[in-house]
């Protein structure tokens, strides 16, 4: 594998960094000056990057909704003959590490969805797009499902992806105000565990 050029290095650095701070203090709340302090790149160079505060923003979701879609999917591809038990697992993981974190940032998606998604174009474009993304690798799951006989048939599967997804970013902002991993695993017992079942 090729070793990244440091251009490469650079803007990888700033859109983690990004994820970080972005999910931490929100989008109004970081500053261009405290993400280009955080890696040591100058002002200037972050233009060579991104071409203002918004095309930033809006490459952070996908930098991180990208490892998201990779471990659910990694995790469909090695579970072939039991999708619906591969997304619980994929969810079991999720709640562990939220656990972990102690419910602090949740999801970036949700924060940004309820900040800025009315209010950049720019970023609601991307947000929408990584939305359909996740969705559409939930979708493909659970289609799997359908035809492994485990989840119910008399419901489309982008149907129950669209609920899945709406029903978890409400649990996750649910958990950031209850300091619990009650609500989100309320809605994996809820949906995955009843409502999808046949």
């Amino acid at each position: 594998m090729l070793k990244p050029t440091k251009k490469e290095f650079n803007r990888d650095n700033l859109l983690n960094q990004g994820v970080a701070l972005l999910r931490g203090q929100g989008y109004h709340g970081t500053g261009l000056q405290e993400i280009l302090d955080a890696v040591n790149v100058p002002k200037g160079s972050f233009y060579n990057y991104f071409g203002s505060k918004e095309d930033f923003g809006a490459e952070v979701i996908q930098h991180y909704t990208d490892p998201f879609i990779a471990l659910l999917t990694d995790h469909l591809e090695r579970s072939d003959a039991d999708a619906l038990g591969a997304i619980r697992r994929y969810f079991d993981e999720l709640i562990v590490e939220l656990e972990r974190d102690e419910f602090k940032g949740g999801c970036l998606l949700g924060n940004l969805m309820g900040e800025i998604g009315d209010t950049s174009e720019v970023c609601r474009k991307s947000l929408q797009s990584a939305v359909r993304r996740y969705q559409d690798v939930l979708q493909s799951g659970l289609a799997k499902a359908q035809q492994q006989g485990t989840v119910r048939s008399d419901k489309s599967p982008e149907m129950m992806a669209d609920l899945l997804v709406n029903t978890w970013q409400g649990a996750l902002l649910r958990m950031k105000i209850e300091r619990s991993s009650a609500p989100i695993k309320q809605c994996c017992q809820d949906l995955l565990d009843d409502f999808f079942k046949p």
